[in-house]
């Protein structure tokens, strides 16, 4: 009888264990990205201590900035009536390798954040380049038509001067310059200097510059792109890398409503466990906004498993298509899909952007010109992102920079003009992690995939365990029906000595010597007199060969 209990006892020792490793692998199994999250983040949370710092400071890969400007080839037939489209050609890439920084960086333990600045240098790489500095480049005379847009709204002395100045320095719709004045050197302009001096004493005429170019002032520079302030991640490692504050605002009041929040991240943490169904953001600040980058497909860098975020036609859009994004025309005036307005991002100055060559735009902005052809491969802006951890494998892609040219009544040359989109200039950065860096990249989807495996195996050992002991005599009893006397031995003799302990009554006697009990000298317990005969009474007996093919019935 010691030996029963111990089976018993085992037994459930045994389905109790099992029951402890399927709840803890059913637990795990769903908890287990999260948990491995929290961990790496209390390692991987931005400081100056963390592995993450120095890449993030000063990036560990080359970087390559390419420019490419449009030559506009017959600005002589831009009017109204010469039935002939303007027509561009494109030129470069003018390449120049990066050498980025972070400066002025400051902590905020009190929300988990940190502010800084970013410094960006330029050099030239001429090998790598498809033109020199040195070519003549000719674009749209921006300050001319610029300051006549903005006189046009003024009083009639205001017009009547800068007509007599337009005519004074023989301005006309283009210029012609070279590269390196159109891109980082500038060029000197009479206009300018004149406004600049007007605006000292006029405070409605705001001049920011002292030369023109399209990315004047930002080579050498830690001001150009203004002050940032993004979290750590240390509380949350999903809001590491995201920005909390451009210019010490967290709504730039160019854009109303959402469009005008400050969100998303900076370009060097992506929040970590992603899905198909996620989109991520990034903030742009020369576009002054946020922009949402698509789930597109999923793709290998170097081996490892990679979704492709990519700026769908909703990135660019105005209301036209998703008006969700009607918030980003400007004062209720909203143009076709594919172009967003940047006037109050760029001193109100008629600047548009769009993807290079109106990729993904409304068909009419290329209709209206000739010379540009937009290509998927090439004009497409895409972060490739490990989805476990949220770090960027493959970048591509940039923006183009657009200038409206319309008609302007009393100011000649602007009076007789079509209205049209003038494309000036793109610019991209593209980034691939070599396989060294890809390779610890690679640990963090390896844990993930380690340690649901393992809550896997523990799942399956609970089951095994729990399944062991039914299974076993279940399949016991399949295969030998007789075997179930076997089952049934110990809790017959557990039953009978229970009954045996326990007064009877008189109603019971039947019972009783159905069970094989008869009652002690004096009316004392009951006594088992012959444990066979209720094995007997309770169990059949061995079949005949007459009923061997009868079921096995328990006499009553």
């Amino acid at each position: 009888m010691a030996c029963s209990y111990r089976g018993i006892i085992w037994r459930i020792g045994v389905i109790a264990l099992g029951a402890l490793f399927f709840i803890g692998g059913v637990y795990l199994f769903a908890n287990w990205i999260d948990m491995f999250t929290r961990m790496r983040g209390k390692e991987m949370a931005l400081s100056p201590k963390s592995p993450a710092y120095e890449g993030w400071k000063v990036s560990p890969l080359p970087l390559n900035f390419d420019v490419y400007l449009f030559n506009w080839t017959n600005p002589e037939d831009f009017y109204v009536g010469s039935g002939k489209k303007p027509r561009f050609e494109e030129l470069g890439p003018y390449r120049f390798r990066e050498n980025p920084d972070k400066v002025d960086i400051v902590w905020h333990e009190q929300n988990n954040s940190v502010s800084y600045r970013k410094y960006a240098a330029f050099y030239f790489d001429e090998a790598n380049s498809k033109g020199k500095l040195t070519d003549r480049v000719t674009s749209v005379n921006t300050v001319s038509h610029g300051a006549a847009l903005q006189a046009s709204n003024g009083s009639f002395f205001q017009k009547s001067i800068l007509r007599n100045v337009l005519k004074m320095y023989h301005e006309d719709i283009s210029i012609t310059k070279t590269a390196n004045e159109w891109i980082f050197a500038g060029y000197s302009d009479p206009l300018v200097t004149m406004g600049s001096f007007v605006s000292k004493f006029a405070h409605d005429i705001v001049v920011p510059f002292d030369r023109v170019g399209w990315l004047y002032t930002r080579n050498d520079s830690s001001t150009y792109d203004g002050h940032f302030n993004i979290y750590t991640g240390l509380d949350d490692l999903r809001k590491m890398g995201q920005i909390h504050e451009w210019n010490h605002k967290n709504h730039t009041g160019i854009y109303e409503g959402e469009c005008g929040r400050v969100r998303g991240s900076m370009g060097e943490f992506f929040p970590p466990n992603l899905t198909p169904k996620d989109t991520v953001e990034i903030f742009l600040q020369n576009l002054c906004r946020a922009v949402p980058l698509d789930y597109v497909q999923t793709v290998k860098v170097h081996g490892i498993t990679a979704y492709k975020y990519a700026a769908t036609e909703r990135a660019l859009d105005n209301g036209t298509l998703f008006p969700e994004m009607k918030c980003f025309c400007v004062n209720g005036k909203c143009e076709k899909s594919g172009v967003m307005n940047l006037g109050p991002c760029q001193y109100n100055s008629p600047t548009y952007t769009s993807f290079p060559h109106f990729y993904k735009a409304d068909p009419s902005y290329l209709e209206a010109i000739e010379g540009l052809s937009p290509d998927p491969a090439k004009h497409e802006f895409y972060m490739t992102l490990e989805p476990n951890g949220g770090v960027p494998m493959d970048v591509g892609g940039g923006f183009q920079a657009n200038y409206l040219m319309s008609p302007i009544k009393g100011f000649p040359p602007y009076h007789n003009i079509p209205r049209t989109f003038i494309p000036l200039m793109w610019a991209e950065e593209r980034v691939r992690v070599t396989p060294e860096i890809a390779s610890q990249i690679a640990l963090v989807p390896l844990i993930v995939t380690l340690g649901q495996v393992v809550t896997g195996i523990m799942f399956a050992i609970g089951v095994l365990l729990m399944c062991w002991y039914p299974t076993k005599y279940m399949s016991q009893l399949c295969r030998d029906p007789k075997s179930k006397n076997a089952l049934l031995n110990p809790i017959v003799i557990s039953t009978t000595r229970s009954i045996a302990l326990t007064p009877l009554r008189k109603p019971q006697k039947e019972v009783v010597s159905l069970l094989g009990f008869n009652q002690g000298p004096g009316g004392g317990e009951m006594v088992l007199q012959n444990e066979d005969s209720l094995k007997e009474n309770l169990l059949p007996p061995p079949p005949t060969t007459e009923s061997a093919t009868a079921p096995d019935v328990i006499n009553r």
